[in-house]
């Protein structure tokens, strides 16, 4: 999915979903890093798109919070 597509997907989210979201993608962060620490991981660069997307996801949770006060 391209960025800006991830971004409007997030911006249409409420906080739950967002929640949701976040805890999935460190999940998903985490079974990277011990797939790489296993040599397992083929595709190192998925680590730091995850990493990206958790900063994204904190950004819109952000956001709403301080429009919605």
């Amino acid at each position: 999915m391209k960025i800006k597509d991830y971004k409007e997907d997030l911006k249409g989210r409420n906080e739950a979903d967002l929640e949701q979201s976040l805890a999935d993608a460190k999940k998903e962060l985490f079974n990277l890093r011990f797939q790489n620490a296993t040599n397992q991981l083929d595709n190192t660069a998925r680590i730091r798109e995850v990493r990206k997307n958790i900063a994204r996801i904190k950004t819109m949770m952000t956001m709403q919070q301080k429009s919605a006060d």
